[in-house]
């Protein structure tokens, strides 16, 4: 066996060994409900983050047809050099309405928009203050950067505080708005506070805020870029960063996740525009009002369609997936290093799209498995 053979056996046996080998399961599906193919399995998923079933709505498909018609399956550049049709540029305009900024710019996910703002604004001079919860395309987009990256205890605004005030140079702070695995949101007003008074560049990023916090109105005074995806709200592919115009000129021409890679495919950029059209109409409204009830009846109060039921061990997490598995509801166990060690659970996700009824038989098989309330299911504030 090889040196690199024998390393990678190494390595796989030690995932292997904690019980934490994990392979994509095909599923066939529009919307939550279709068939795991191995299993030959009828499922109802709910670990979804298209949030309002807009992946599959009439007009969003047809506008993604209509480019796919036009422009074909890929835009067959960088942005750069040849690849900006006019749907990009269109969708930009949108999304700047949208976060009420003057320009914003499109990247091929929302991963690659992390990356690029923080290795971009991050430089050798540069405090980085970071969630400890924060996303890992966060995580990964500070350890790019030449900035000094110090990370902060989840939500603790004193500890942000002591680390603005030591900085000796320029800071920037960021911040997930809804954090991925717990569901919970940052306190805007609190950090833009200590953005405003250290004179720090705040970065949120709101991937998962499909039912809010709006940051906006906390946001006066203080230098803001503001991230998202194309993937979860919008039910397309990509990612976003809308801010002053100069900003997101520099990432343009900085942003390396931005210039050396091909640009958003033409069809992900047609539906997403479509996507916020419906998003900003009466219709979008009562996608969320359907969502917000969902949450309501799966765990009261609490602010975001990510609802964590932390379970502590990984073994007790793998049961209960399977348990729920076998009265026909997808919700996958969510392992370490995904999560810290000790807080294995399963991470129920609500969808617009979900049928009622399913979102009832949720509820009945999890107080069947004495999850029956928010704190118990390990709702984190």
């Amino acid at each position: 066996m090889s040196l690199w053979n024998e390393r990678v056996a190494e390595r796989c046996a030690e995932v292997r060994a904690g019980d934490r080998w994990r392979r994509p399961r095909p599923f066939d599906a529009v919307g939550p409900a279709g068939e795991l193919v191995d299993e030959r399995r009828q499922v109802v998923s709910f670990a979804s983050n298209d949030y309002l079933g807009l992946s599959a709505h009439p007009a969003v498909v047809s506008a993604a047809a209509s480019a796919l018609a036009r422009w074909g399956t890929g835009s067959g550049a960088s942005r750069l050099v040849t690849g900006s049709r006019p749907v990009h540029h269109e969708l930009e305009a949108a999304l700047a309405a949208h976060a009420g900024f003057p320009r914003a710019v499109v990247f091929p996910t929302g991963f690659a928009a992390n990356l690029g703002v923080l290795s971009t604004f991050g430089e050798g001079d540069v405090r980085i203050c970071s969630d400890e919860l924060n996303h890992a395309s966060i995580v990964d987009g500070a350890r790019l950067a030449r900035a000094e990256v110090a990370v902060y205890p989840h939500r603790d605004l004193e500890a942000l505080e002591r680390l603005l005030a030591g900085a000796s140079g320029p800071t920037m702070v960021v911040s997930d708005l809804v954090f991925s695995m717990d569901g919970d949101v940052a306190d805007v007003d609190g950090l833009a506070a200590c953005c405003r008074r250290h004179d720090a560049l705040l970065v949120l990023d709101e991937a998962h805020a499909v039912l809010g916090p709006d940051p906006a109105p906390a946001l006066h005074g203080v230098e803001v870029l503001r991230v998202g995806t194309l993937s979860k709200t919008l039910g397309a592919l990509g990612g976003w960063v809308a801010g002053p115009t100069s900003f997101i000129e520099l990432l343009e021409n900085r942003a390396r996740s931005y210039i050396f890679t091909t640009a958003l495919t033409p069809p992900d950029a047609a539906a997403a525009l479509a996507a916020l059209g419906i998003l900003h109409g009466e219709e979008g409204t009562a996608l969320r009002a359907r969502l917000r009830a969902y949450v309501e009846r799966l765990a009261p109060g609490h602010p975001s369609p990510i609802i964590p039921v932390v379970l502590g061990q990984d073994g007790a997490a793998l049961e209960a997936s399977a348990a729920l598995l076998e009265r026909g509801l997808w919700v996958p166990a969510i392992r370490p290093p995904t999560v810290p060690d000790g807080t294995a659970r399963l991470r129920v996700t609500v969808s617009a799209a979900h049928d009622e009824r399913d979102v009832e038989r949720l509820a009945h098989a999890l107080a069947e498995l004495g999850q029956t309330s928010a704190t118990a299911m390990g709702v984190t504030r």
